[in-house]
């Protein structure tokens, strides 16, 4: 990694290095760091010489909102509907989760992947019988869940190391306040996770998967 990084800073200034470099800032720092300023200090240029590959900071972060979702998975495994939505769900959410910053920007900008990921998620909307209308509506329940859960998750602030002791300092204020179910929930997040626990974001993502199926098939 760190050869093929040298061999990266040594290149010639491009728009694709300019973006990867930016990919790696906005990770590491958040996007509030990543300032024109800090980007041509990580490349070794003056900032200016960023202005002849970018044409402005929204160009910018456009740009790597547009490579980031490029990684997501539209293709599905089999064609039908269900497990092509759940695959690109699935992918979706763990693009998000190591680009976190991605999470907002991308609902409200106009770039070719976002268009691309629309027509994959419309598209097996549709083809799984929903009509135009319902197509919408679902549409927009899985978007706004995909991406509402991520920046959820991601606002959270509470890694595998501090969990612990959070943990137990919660535990004793729910037992000694007379909320049980706090204590149970707590206990949850303690527990060791199962392997074959996908986790909750699966967990949605399916009850909301199953009710369109319900939908379709004319079930209450």
């Amino acid at each position: 990694m760190d050869a093929e990084r040298t061999k990266r800073d040594q290149a010639p200034l491009s728009r694709d290095r300019v973006m990867l470099a930016a990919i790696e800032l906005a990770d590491s720092s958040g996007l509030e760091a990543l300032t024109m300023r800090r980007l041509g200090r990580a490349l070794g240029v003056e900032a200016m010489s960023l202005y002849n590959h970018v044409a402005n900071k929204d160009d910018l972060l456009d740009g790597i909102v547009d490579i980031v979702l490029g990684e997501v998975d539209l293709q599905g495994s089999d064609g039908e509907w269900r497990t092509t939505l759940r695959t690109i769900g699935m992918s979706t959410h763990e693009v998000l989760r190591r680009h976190p910053w991605a999470a907002e920007r991308m609902l409200s900008r106009t770039i070719p992947a976002r268009f691309r990921y629309m027509e994959a998620v419309l598209g097996s909307l549709r083809r799984g019988g929903l009509t135009p209308a319902q197509t919408d509506h679902a549409y927009h329940a899985l978007d706004s869940y995909i991406a509402g859960f991520t920046l959820w998750q991601s606002g959270l602030r509470i890694d595998d190391d501090t969990l612990p002791a959070l943990g137990t300092a919660l535990l004793e204020r729910f037992a000694d306040a007379g909320m049980p179910y706090m204590v149970e929930h707590i206990h949850e997040h303690l527990r060791e996770p199962d392997p074959d626990d996908e986790g909750s974001f699966a967990f949605g993502l399916d009850l909301i998967l199953g009710g369109l199926d319900r939908l379709i098939r004319g079930m209450p």
